[in-house]
């Protein structure tokens, strides 16, 4: 990783801490039966895609819910729980990384996110730190169902790059899944592959970016 001038980042599993196997439990506690191949970290129906693009409203995909477990007595709230059950939070610190950060870079947020996750991270934000989003943490930020794009479609990439007159090559990309940061390397950015048990602020720590 060199000549690093602007840095993009995924915001689960890489700021916000998410876990895809209580979101499957929750799927299957709903009616789900094959709740691995209905939502994971690597293949999903294609609702999840839609709804990560816009295309979907949060009704439209609790219809759709309910369609898939044959239970229509489903609430609403029942199925936000369900589907925000894999959201866990922030690790103490990050935030001030990230602001010591946009200090020293351009700083990004690129988010592959959906209206019902996106209210109930915007309400943690601001009940746990009293923030009102992620704007004043990165220069600019790019949720995909705001966008209708998500990653590992290079669109969303090159939109980011394009609006913000970015070079490539002095772009670092760090996001949790291989298929997002096979596309952005395609386009020549470089990319870092976040794994636990390894986390934001000890990656940084070890390469003295």
């Amino acid at each position: 990783m060199q000549n690093i001038k602007n840095i993009i980042f995924d915001y689960g599993n890489v700021i916000f801490s998410i876990d895809f196997l209580r979101a499957q439990q929750a799927w299957k506690q709903l009616g789900i039966n094959n709740a691995a191949e209905f939502f994971g970290h690597k293949q999903q129906d294609e609702i999840f895609d839609k709804f990560d693009r816009g295309e979907v409203t949060s009704d439209e995909f609790r219809t759709y819910i309910r369609q898939k477990t044959g239970n229509q007595a489903l609430t609403n709230d029942q199925i936000n729980t369900a589907w925000n059950s894999m959201l866990l939070g922030i690790e103490a610190g990050n935030n001030e990384l990230l602001l010591n950060l946009k200090d020293k870079y351009r700083t990004f947020l690129l988010s592959n996110i959906n209206a019902i996750h996106y209210d109930h991270i915007m309400a943690y934000l601001k009940s746990e730190f009293g923030f009102d989003g992620n704007d004043h943490i990165f220069e600019k930020t790019y949720y995909s169902h705001l966008t209708g794009k998500r990653k590992p479609e290079p669109e969303i990439f090159d939109l980011v790059l394009k609006e913000n007159s970015l070079d490539p090559s002095e772009t670092l990309f760090i996001d949790d899944s291989p298929q997002h940061l096979a596309a952005a390397q395609k386009l020549g950015i470089q990319t870092f592959l976040m794994t636990a048990p390894d986390t934001l602020q000890q990656f940084f720590k070890r390469e003295k970016l």
